[in-house]
């Protein structure tokens, strides 16, 4: 394995039917499930975002989680931006309250 990696955040975010068809618990699950850190938050606009944190493996099958998003979510578009990690060591993934 590659854990000697450095970790990677990402930036998401997404639009298409992503509020109200449990995008943010699963993705809350998806992430930790693979160890990752990070947020998700719905948007007042109606997209989700999210910043996830880890291994850039994981990161990446974290990306296409989102892409695919839950079976009740019609995800058409996806934002992608690569940030500096906060590595903090935390794997904390939590759900914020948001304008949606």
């Amino acid at each position: 394995m590659m854990d000697r990696e450095a970790p990677v955040r990402v930036h998401v975010v997404a639009q298409g039917r992503v509020q109200g068809v449990g995008f943010r618990a699963f993705l809350q699950s998806q992430a930790m499930r693979r160890g990752l850190s990070g947020w998700v938050r719905n948007l007042p606009d109606g997209r989700i975002e999210a910043e996830v944190e880890g291994h850039p493996v994981l990161v990446d099958e974290i990306i296409q989680v989102v892409k695919r998003g839950p079976s009740l979510a019609s995800v058409q578009d996806v934002q992608v931006e690569w940030v500096d990690p906060n590595a903090q060591g935390s794997s904390d993934f939590l759900i914020i309250a948001g304008g949606g």
